[in-house]
């Protein structure tokens, strides 16, 4: 029996809920595809707590991997899902905008 639909989106969004993860995710925008090691550097998170991450990440669909000997190399799986982020960001910065108007009202 297949899982509904609302369920599926919200295994996403659950895997999606975490600033350790949108980080990483904003550092596979920017580099395309990344190596654990530098995710680790650049983050300053230990190793297993990255690759913890990034499994989350992969089962919910949102990253893939390759492996190249003894380093695995992480890529967004779909880089559409950048677009999402800029929507997120227009939606805080009205929300910013309308509670600084309510203070300004005041």
């Amino acid at each position: 029996m297949p899982k509904d639909i609302y369920e599926i989106r919200a295994s996403v969004f659950k895997a999606l809920s975490h600033p350790t993860r949108l980080k990483i995710l904003d550092l596979l925008s920017s580099a395309g595809e990344i190596c654990v090691c530098d995710i680790v550097k650049e983050l300053g998170v230990d190793q297993p707590t990255v690759s913890k991450h990034l499994s989350i990440l992969k089962n919910a669909g949102i990253i893939d991997s390759r492996k190249e000997g003894l380093m695995v190399f992480y890529q967004l799986k779909i880089p559409c899902a950048m677009e999402f982020f800029r929507c997120v960001d227009n939606i805080i910065k009205a929300d910013i905008q309308v509670k600084a108007g309510f203070l300004n009202d005041s």
